[in-house]
Parts: C-alpha cells; structure tokens; sequence
C-alpha cells in the first residue's frame, strides 16, 4: 500500500495545526514542513511543541526544508545549515532537506559534481552529530547546479554519506531532467504533482504549472512510482503541488483524497 505525505507547500496558508489535521485526516504516513513559506517558521511556535504535535497525530516529521543554494558552500552557509538541523532536532524531524542552486551556475557535470561533493563532505558530519539525515533533491531545470542524479549519487558514494544522504525523486524534477536512473536504495522520499496543461512545452514547465496528479497528468506519475516501487522502494508519497489555483482551495481535502485514490488505482492496474 503506498504511503502518502504532505508538503506544506500543499497548504501554505493553513496554519501549522491545521495542515497537521488536514494530513491525519487524509490518512497520511507524515509531512514536511518548510522555512519558505510566508510568516515566521510554524508560525512562530515552539519546534518542541510542534514535534509533540506531530506525533500526537501519528504522523512522522519527514523532513524540514530547507538549506537554499545547499551547494554554494561557505561559512555562512554552514551557519544556516547548523541552525536548521537545531530546530529539526528539537522538532523531532527525521531529516533536512538540501536544495542547489538554480541559477545558471557550475551546470555543467564536472562543476556540478565539484560543488555538490564539496557541500556534502562538508554537511556529513553536521547530520551525523545531530542524528539527522539529509534529502538532497536534484531540481529538473537546465540552469540548476544539480540536475543529474547519478552525479549526486556518486558524490554521496565518494564522500561517505550513504546511509545519511538520501535522493529527493520528484516526478516533476526528474520529468524535466529527461528521466534517467531511478537509484531507489538511495531514494528517501518522492515528491509529486502533476502538469495538465496542454499547451505548455516540457522545457517551460515552472513550479505554477504544478497542480494535483490526476487523469491529464503530462508528467507519467503514476509510472514513475511503479517504477520505484518494482525497483524496491517502499516509502511515502508526499504531494508537493506549487500551482496558486491548489493553494487557494477553500477545502484541500476532498481534492487530494481523489488524486490519491487515482494514483492508487493507476498503480493497480
């Protein structure tokens, strides 16, 4: 049976309790939360408190994103790395989330490579003092730094982070990125939305263009998690829709039980 999660980014204007009740009540397997969301982080609430809450409801803190441009390394990037895996520590999360830069910069594979190993052999030793992982998640679009997974899967390999170091596989991202190796052992969650837009070319796709899966999916979700599934992979399904149409929804509840229900029926059959 395939897990679901939340992304807050599902929700961004529900309040931090309210989107906990919105997932219970989905029947999910947990959430993430996200510093980039507008207001303070939970509102403002005490991470303690806010872990306590988690777990009252039975859910599991996935992961709390995120360190922006994680690959551009330097001292204050360390500094904004500690501080996130304090707060995810004493939330009682399970991981960080690590996003590259998207900005035209070390695009090219042996850049890529370069930069993104650096940060990671950097990073390890942070995670494995707070008892943290990592969900590093390779961004689809021509300008990012990390783009290809194999490059960060032999970066993870080369600096010892296997076993702290996770995949983020997107659907969406790993559309755009033109597919490629799925790495499932490595794959520590899968974010998903759909593109239904007709008229949108693949290399124009943008984070508004992402809305719930459903049966005009552009993105193959359904075959993509199947895919990862036949492979091995076992854990949550996390919806991650960007489009202002979904966050605008009076009631997200009864719009994401059905593209879960369509994506448990396409992984059916």
């Amino acid at each position: 049976m395939t897990q679901f999660a939340l992304n807050h980014m599902t929700a961004p204007g529900l309040s931090w309790e309210a989107f906990l009740d919105l997932a219970k009540g989905l029947d999910c397997v947990g959430v993430e939360f996200r510093n980039d969301l507008k207001g303070p982080l939970f509102g403002g609430a005490d991470p303690v408190v806010v872990g306590q809450a988690v777990r009252d409801r039975g859910l599991r803190f996935l992961a709390l994103a995120e360190v922006k441009m994680f690959n551009d390394w330097s001292d204050a990037k360390a500094a904004e790395a500690e501080a996130l895996m304090v707060i995810a520590k004493a939330a009682g999360a399970e991981a960080v989330s690590l996003i590259p830069r998207n900005d035209g910069v070390a695009t090219d594979r042996a850049e890529s490579r370069k930069v993104t190993e650096r940060a990671l052999r950097e990073i390890l030793p942070m995670l494995k003092a707070h008892g943290l992982k990592a969900m590093v998640e390779p961004l689809g679009f021509a300008v990012c730094s990390l783009r290809y997974k194999d490059i960060l899967a032999d970066a993870i390999d080369t600096v010892g982070g296997v076993g702290t170091y996770y995949m983020v596989h997107d659907t969406f991202h790993h559309h755009l990125a033109g597919g490629g190796d799925l790495f499932p052992e490595l794959t520590g969650i899968v974010h998903v939305s759909g593109v239904v837009d007709p008229a949108v070319a693949v290399d124009d796709m943008r984070d508004p263009h992402r809305v719930l899966v459903d049966d005009r999916d552009r993105l193959g979700n359904i075959t993509q998690i199947r895919d990862l599934q036949a492979a091995g992979y076992d854990g949550p399904v996390s919806y991650e829709p960007f489009a202002p149409e979904v966050h605008a929804m009076a009631d997200h509840g009864p719009a994401l039980r059905d593209s879960m229900d369509f994506i448990r029926a396409g992984l059916r059959a």
